[in-house]
């Protein structure tokens, strides 16, 4: 099948960073065309005229299946809302992680990602609702010492089995995950960046979050999680490290030499109140690939990239009290060409250009918020103005999963309504 939107300005996101005025045509998962008047036929036409067209977005961290605890643990300092999110964790049921991973793709699509690196337990159950929302889902199956997990058997077992079965499933691409160094031993590091080398799978953690994770890692190893990880054998390029808010140089200069990946959570860490901010110049200076995710909707609480880039720019400006830290295109970079690095796809994801898989976004041109736009403010315009609710049309991998502005793979209203339900039972539990 060939699709062709006609008459966009095009936000290539190519090695130029090329803005084009023109045609994009898609055939089949591919893109075949971009820039320039298409003059052959066509199964489906868009008419996109002032409208943008750029890459999907690329969420590097979440917990997707966490979309119906919106305000369920708000408000409470960071040590009580882990004792109740992982209460809550205790009490799901398949039903309410299938009906919460498709609320959190609902939101996604609708605001423009089309590829999220997912960090949780019962992957196999996400994935199933992932393929019907039609998303590209890295789902990174949670590991942790097994004394310490409420998984049922060995986490690392469990892991391995998921991503057997899962591998080349299409727009699945099953992972490695690791909660964090402070329920995570030696050998349960070791065997998931082992199994994530073998089988050139991403592994997605969370590092060096809080102060408190970090001086108590300290205390028990002599070492900072970064040195520890490192001094053990357990870093690898495949990981995408969330937070990374409180890093020391010698732990930004390893990063960077291993050629690991950071997933910014700006507004997560904000509304934690976690402290620390990750020190993006340093990181990028020393070679590190720096990505933008949301976290999950219990700590965010909204998944929208769009509003994600902008406030991590912001958050920086004013932390450096420098205006010129973290302009625009590299925001934009971090949300999609770096993603796309991240889990190892800078060939097929992160770009308009010809060969890479259709993953299209519209942006409403002709929205008051969009305007003026002209070629010399569209990127800004995309990373300071534009929100998820100027999000039209998505495609991901050529498939059509939002036409303007409404989801098409699965029964919104219905999922919805029973996202109160959840919400009811989990809060309660």
């Amino acid at each position: 099948m060939i699709t062709v939107i006609r008459n966009a300005w095009i936000v290539t996101q190519n090695t130029g960073r090329d803005i084009l005025k023109g045609d994009v045509v898609m055939e089949n998962d591919n893109i075949i065309s971009v820039g320039g008047k298409y003059n052959n036929a066509a199964d489906k036409e868009i008419d996109a005229e002032g409208d943008i067209v750029m890459p999907g977005l690329i969420n590097t961290h979440t917990h997707v299946a966490m979309a119906p605890l919106k305000g369920v643990c708000d408000d409470l300092p960071f040590d009580k809302f882990l004792d109740a999110t992982s209460k809550i964790d205790r009490n799901r049921d398949t039903c309410d992680l299938e009906i919460g991973t498709k609320l959190g793709c609902m939101e996604m699509m609708r605001g423009g990602t089309t590829t999220f690196v997912d960090l949780y337990y019962s992957e196999d159950i996400i994935a199933r609702a992932v393929q019907e929302a039609g998303l590209r889902g890295v789902l990174c199956w949670c590991c942790l010492d097994e004394a310490l997990t409420t998984q049922r058997g060995n986490p690392i077992n469990n892991c391995k089995k998921f991503c057997r079965t899962y591998k080349n499933k299409r727009k699945i691409i099953p992972g490695v995950g690791l909660q964090g160094v402070y329920v995570c031993g030696e050998e349960t590091c070791l065997s998931a960046k082992e199994f994530s080398e073998e089988n050139d799978l991403p592994l997605s953690l969370h590092l060096s979050e809080t102060r408190t994770e970090v001086n108590n890692h300290k205390q028990t190893t002599g070492l900072r999680p970064v040195e520890w990880l490192n001094n053990i054998g357990a870093l690898s390029p495949n990981m995408i490290a969330a937070h990374s808010a409180w890093l020391t140089m010698n732990e930004v200069k390893i990063m960077g030499k291993i050629g690991m990946s950071v997933s910014l959570c700006a507004v997560s860490n904000m509304k934690l109140a976690t402290g620390g901010i990750a020190p993006v110049p340093e990181l990028v200076s020393n070679g590190v690939n720096v990505t933008i995710g949301t976290d999950s909707n219990s700590t965010n609480n909204s998944l929208d990239m769009f509003s994600e880039m902008k406030v991590a720019g912001l958050f920086h400006k004013f932390a450096r009290w420098d205006a010129t830290v973290m302009p625009a295109q590299q925001l934009l970079d971090f949300g999609t060409i770096n993603g796309a690095k991240s889990i190892g796809m800078s060939d097929k994801l992160g770009s308009i250009e010809i060969g890479k898989y259709a993953d299209i976004i519209i942006i409403d041109g002709h929205a008051p918020n969009m305007r003026p736009l002209i070629p010399g403010n569209i990127v800004a315009n995309l990373v300071y103005s534009a929100s998820s609710l100027n999000v039209k049309t998505v495609f991901c991998q050529g498939n059509l999963l939002v036409e303007e502005g409404k989801i098409i793979t699965l029964d919104s209203e219905k999922i919805m309504n029973k996202s109160e339900d959840i919400w009811n039972k989990l809060s309660t539990s």
